[in-house]
């Protein structure tokens, strides 16, 4: 493995990368809808965000009472979800810029996602950012999802990086967490601005509390190599 210091990215999908979240929330809306649940709204989505989706069915399943199964409801979820993303999904233009800044100065680089690993190829060639981002994790991969730090050790491990000389860039406090769990440090740009107090957050190496209206790509690089090696 690279010695500690060597700095490697590893990037969140959803919510970070791009902005795909009214995709999962209106997948989400439609499933349960049509299990008996008609109001779900978004504020309550925002409770999901940074969580997979099987996860989130397993949620859904003993919050609400439902008789689907867990499988039933991701599956049907995850069938929507496609279909949204397909047709158009926006990759945030300073998190491009990053991703092909790295890639220009020769940073190794993942993505580590709770989405299926369906979704996020769909995503990444759809929104081109597959050219640089080759190295992808999905919680299905692994035994457990954020914020369980497995998918990051598990990139980190593909990368052959150690954690320590792993950066995370996490909009989620449970990917937040998940970062520190596996002993990364972590770059939180939150998605949802009011989260930006949660404890996980607080973990954060570098905290961009605005979020993608305040995160720029040349910041994060000089921040990036500025403590590169500190560790």
């Amino acid at each position: 493995m690279s010695e500690p210091g060597t700095p490697a990215v590893v990037f969140d999908l959803d919510g970070t990368l791009v902005d795909s979240e009214p995709n999962y929330y209106e997948a989400a809306r439609r499933t349960l809808a049509e299990h008996g649940v008609p109001d779900f709204t978004w504020t309550e989505h925002e409770g999901y965000v940074g969580i997979s989706t099987w996860e989130s069915a397993v949620l859904w399943r003993e919050r609400y009472g439902l008789r689907a199964s867990v499988r039933e409801l991701f599956e049907a979820t995850n069938r929507r979800y496609l279909k949204l993303a397909r047709t158009g999904t926006r990759a945030y233009p300073e998190m491009r810029k990053f991703v092909e800044l790295l890639a220009a100065e020769g940073v190794p680089t993942a993505v580590a996602s709770g989405s299926s690993l369906e979704a996020i190829e769909a995503i990444l060639a759809g929104t081109g950012l597959d050219a640089q981002l080759r190295t992808v994790v999905s919680a299905d991969e692994v035994p457990r999802g954020k914020p369980a730090p497995d998918v990051f050790l598990e990139a980190a491990r593909r990368l052959g990086v150690a954690p320590a000389g792993c950066v995370v860039v996490e909009d989620a406090a449970p990917g937040a967490a998940a970062a520190h769990a596996a002993g990364m440090r972590c770059i939180a740009v939150p998605y949802v601005a009011a989260q930006a107090d949660a404890p996980e957050f607080a973990t954060a190496t570098l905290l961009v509390r605005g979020g993608q209206a305040e995160f720029t790509a040349q910041s994060a690089y000089a921040w990036l190599m500025e403590t590169a090696g500190r560790r």
